[in-house]
């Protein structure tokens, strides 16, 4: 550290004060300013006194007395652009730089105003404070072009990015958010990363994007700096060192290998980015609230908040790179971009028909717009015409937006990285506030970090569903967790070179005291953690795959292809999802997943994880019945299927649930047909532990196209159904393999049919009106029962379509044909009367799926146990003990058919067109073939061993 540094006054307060400092572009003139101070100081530079270093001014300042309080901010447009101030009087006022010319008004507010920042061509200035909202505004001509609105607090700090892109603000309570300029709209909001200096006016919350625009610098909680990327919003890495306080003031070096900041403990660090070290410091009497560096040498101009300002000559070591290696000096006026001004319009052309310098201060909030007109003076190019010159540069300017303007959350080529580990039901640490390491549809596990350590605590949504577990105290700062019925595990990151990644399992019950156990890893860290039956895994940085009985015993260690990004459990089933490689140029993650049946020690699925375009992976896991579903930031939620040969499919799309633009949707569950998710309002992408978070519930929703049918809900309801009933057949096959009661999943099948032939129904409904005959016919054929092809053929005769009502009476007379065709199964009948503890195979019985007991044992013990109660088991009782097998199947063919006719009652109601109004009519054919073969209320039951073919 150098000797000390001496400031001189510059501006007179009382009590300590937001001061600002900015440097002239070419390093001859510094602008001060003091919330405390009405006036605006323009130092000149070019005559410092020699061998003073730390002299700020070789000649009196000077001195722009327009704002009638204190200034708050102020910042300098680029290349020679004008001086922009904002006061506590609401105002916001433009000057010429270095003259001082006043120029005008630019625009008022109602509160305050904290923060200004011109973007890199000079043609945006922003403008934010206490009022609800940031102004964008055009320097052209000083009109609003549009006013972004997200934050809860005062604004205090604004910063453009270098490419045109976005604008990052932040407010008092320390969150940031990332505007997309082009549209307007939020990109990302980061909660609560910053400091909350809302209790304190003194202290402003700032960030800055690094030169080249790769990395935004935001206040850390931990007294150090964070790194966050560009276009992911994720954090990179930190610049922690010697502060003793948060840090509240910083900047970047011209070529941004250094970084200036400043902090409450009133020391000043230079850091050398590259290396995360700090190279340099000074420590001052005051807190230093204003750094600026020369933009064309190796100086640092600070001022602290009693309004004393000097200059650092050489903070960074002459043995060390320059801070302006590699920076382009001279730059052109940027308002024309690529090409100088005068080049374009000939030398000695003013760019506007009057000078700012002529317009005058009309009164509060009145300002004279500049002129667009240009003057025309020498130069040859105005000789084929001004027109023709103005629309050559707008032209080239719209060329160069085109060229730099990508898709919606499309990721620069430049800043694309590979996305990083996270826990599924996580949220971000806020600080002096709990957070979730875990949110599920079972329950939540919650930490509250407290002087040092943290509070976890365990909590169901339903008490019946899990134990009351107490409280524990967490040394070790676990960020993750994964929770089911009979434990929970946590794991924490390094936090340093001696403090290791560690993995804990609690289970909530079990016989034995200190059941509870832990693993630790010296050279490698946890990054994602499941839990699943009776087994513990955790994925590490070495890209292994750690798995653990429940009382800690490891049982297998796998490598995995590539980082890891997300692990899910459920069962026996852990879904492991890692990087298959790099991502590509557009951004775009190319992610692997496999999953593996931890019990049998086998690989279930293995392939590509689909995300949609420039997403990436934002919740995986599984449903309670054991599907396992991903969703990406997009808002798509897909599901695995084994059709196809397992294929993912979209299920939900957040665009067409989406109620408004402020919404964010947090996932937390899934079921066979709705999800399950917490609705976050923006700028919050995240929810708080409290108050309570509400569960929403909705709908699966398939992204399907616009119909020409206008039916689009009937569709979707029949997608959504079929799936469901083609799971619902696949576990039904699978139980009866291993000889399992399948009795209620054959209810469920038999009202998803139904449910789905009344889906058929509506849609054969507006095919018929909207003249699409060939697709009636095909939708027919789907139909499940013949009650519900005569209802098919009752819509299509009241819509006066003969030629359709004959396709579908073929089809009806092909169906009765084909049932009648299949050969009658010959019973089978057991001899032996003894009691055999040999499970039977069960008999699906079309359409509803019965089981009876054995007619030809007569013993007491023929009716089985599993057994439901049902209307052809109350008539038990009625069976004629020395009736023949024949007999019994003969009747219980009448028996099938009437539980048929009766499950199908809801479908004797049809749809019948008229023009273009649909109503519902009753079959007439139906009521009469009912009434015809009405059957007496004695019903006889049926054979179980018989597999049974309603014959017609």
């Amino acid at each position: 550290m150098g000797r000390l540094l001496k400031l001189r006054e510059a501006h007179k307060t009382d009590a300590p004060a937001t001061c600002s400092v900015v440097w002239a572009h070419d390093g001859s003139h510094l602008a001060t300013s003091c919330a405390s101070d009405t006036e605006v100081l323009i130092h000149d530079l070019s005559a410092p006194p020699p061998g003073r270093s730390g002299s700020a001014a070789g000649s009196s300042p000077v001195v722009l007395r327009h704002h009638k309080e204190g200034v708050t901010a102020i910042s300098l447009g680029p290349t020679a652009g004008p001086l922009a101030s904002g006061s506590f009087d609401h105002s916001v006022k433009l000057y010429s730089f270095p003259g001082g010319t006043f120029q005008g008004n630019v625009t008022r507010f109602t509160l305050p105003i904290k923060s200004l920042a011109f973007n890199k061509s000079g043609s945006l200035l922003a403008a934010a404070g206490d009022d609800d909202g940031i102004k964008l505004i055009s320097t052209i001509d000083l009109t609003i072009s549009r006013v972004l609105k997200g934050h809860r607090g005062p604004v205090t700090g604004l910063s453009f990015d270098p490419k045109h892109d976005y604008l990052a603000s932040i407010d008092s309570f320390g969150t940031v958010i990332y505007w997309e300029l082009s549209t307007g709209k939020q990109l990302h909001t980061l909660k609560s990363i910053a400091p909350n200096y809302n209790s304190d006016s003194s202290v402003l919350n700032t960030l800055s994007w690094r030169p080249d625009g790769e990395m935004l610098a935001v206040p850390g909680l931990r007294n150090d700096v964070v790194m966050y990327d560009r276009d992911t919003g994720e954090k990179l890495f930190n610049l922690r060192g010697d502060h003793e306080k948060s840090v509240c003031s910083f900047c970047w070096s011209p070529n941004g290998k250094y970084l200036a900041t400043s902090g409450l403990d009133k020391q000043v660090l230079i850091w050398d980015v590259d290396l995360k070290q700090d190279i340099e410091r000074q420590k001052f009497e005051e807190r230093v609230c204003g750094l600026s560096w020369k933009p064309v040498g190796n100086a640092l101009a600070v001022i602290d908040v009693m309004g004393r300002f000097g200059i650092w000559d050489n903070p960074v070591p002459a043995s060390m790179k320059s801070p302006t290696e590699g920076v382009v000096f001279n730059e052109p006026n940027v308002l024309f971009e690529d090409e100088d001004e005068d080049e374009v319009l000939g030398k000695g052309i003013s760019c506007y028909s009057g000078s700012l310098d002529d317009t005058i201060e009309k009164g509060s909030g009145d300002f004279s717009p500049i002129s667009r007109k240009r003057v025309k003076k020498r130069g040859p190019l105005f000789d084929e015409g001004e027109e023709e010159v103005l629309q050559e540069i707008d032209s080239r300017k719209r060329r160069r937006e085109s060229e730099n303007k990508r898709g919606d959350g499309e990721i620069r080529e430049r800043g694309a990285r590979m996305q990083d580990a996270f826990q599924a039901g996580s949220t971000p640490p806020q600080e002096g506030k709990r957070r979730f390491l875990c949110y599920t549809l079972l329950g939540c596990v919650t930490s509250l970090e407290n002087d040092g350590f943290s509070h976890v605590e365990v909590d169901f949504h339903d008490t019946g569903r899990g134990p009351r577990v107490p409280s524990m105290t967490d040394y070790f700062g676990f960020t993750m967790a994964a929770l089911n019925e009979s434990g929970c595990v946590l794991a924490n990151p390094c936090k340093g070179e001696k403090n290791m990644s560690t993995l804990m399992y609690r289970p909530f019950g079990s016989w034995a005291n200190n059941s509870e156990w832990s693993m630790r890893f010296e050279s490698e860290e946890v990054k994602v953690v499941a839990l699943g039956k009776n087994w513990v895994a955790a994925v590490t940085s070495l890209n292994f795959l750690r798995i653990f009985t429940e009382s800690g015993l490891q049982m297998h260690i796998l490598s995995v292809n590539g980082p890891v990004v997300a692990a899910a459990g459920s069962g026996d089933l852990l879904a492991v999802v890692t990087h298959a490689s790099d991502c590509l140029s557009s951004g775009e993650q190319i992610l692997e997943i496999k999953v593996f049946n931890i019990n049998e020690a086998t690989q279930t699925i293995s392939g590509r994880l689909p995300l949609t375009p420039y997403s990436h992976l934002t919740w995986l896991g599984f449903s309670e019945d054991g599907r396992l579903g991903s969703f990406d930031s997009k808002g798509n939620l897909r599901v695995y299927s084994d059709q196809f040969g397992g294929s993912w499919l979209p299920v939900f799309s957040v665009e067409k649930a989406r109620k408004s633009e402020d919404e964010n949707y947090w996932i937390v569950g899934f079921n066979a047909t709705k999800l399950f998710c917490i609705v976050c309002k923006s700028p919050e992408s995240y929810p708080s532990v409290m108050p309570k978070p509400v569960l929403t519930i909705l709908e699966f929703s398939s992204p399907l196209a616009s119909s020409d049918l206008g039916a689009d809900e009937v569709e979707n309801e029949f997608m959504m159904t079929n799936l469901q009933l083609s799971e619902i057949r696949k576990k039904i096959k699978d139980m009866e393999a291993f000889g399992l009661d399948v009795t209620t999943l054959d209810d469920e099948a038999f009202s998803l049919e139904v449910k789905l032939d009344r889906c058929i129904l509506k849609l054969i409904a507006s095919c018929c009106h909207s003249d699409r005959l060939v697709r009636a016919t095909e939708l027919a054929r789907l139909l499940n029962t013949q009650k519900s092809l005569k209802g098919a053929i009752t819509i299509v005769t009241a819509s006066k379509l003969p030629i359709l009502q004959e396709k579908f009476s073929c089809i009806l007379e092909e169906r009765m044909l084909d049932d009648s065709k299949t050969p009658e199964p010959i019973p089978i009948v057991r001899s032996n009367r003894k009691a055999s503890n040999t499970i039977q195979p069960p008999v699906r019985l079309s359409p509803m799926m019965e089981r009876t007991p054995d007619l030809n044992n007569r013993t007491p013990n023929t009716i089985k146990p599993q057994i439901k109660s049902s209307p052809a088991s109350e008539t038990l009782k009625l069976v004629k003990p020395h009736s023949s097998i024949r007999e019994n199947l003969a009747q219980g063919e009448e028996v099938s058919k009437d539980r048929e006719l009766g499950k199908l009652e809801k479908l004797a109601t049809f749809v019948k067109v008229k023009g273009n109004v649909t109503s519902e009519v009753a079959g007439k054919e139906g009521s009469s073939s009912a009434t015809e073969n009405a059957k007496p209320e004695l019903k006889i039951p049926i054979n179980p061993f018989a597999k049974v073919k309603k014959v017609t």
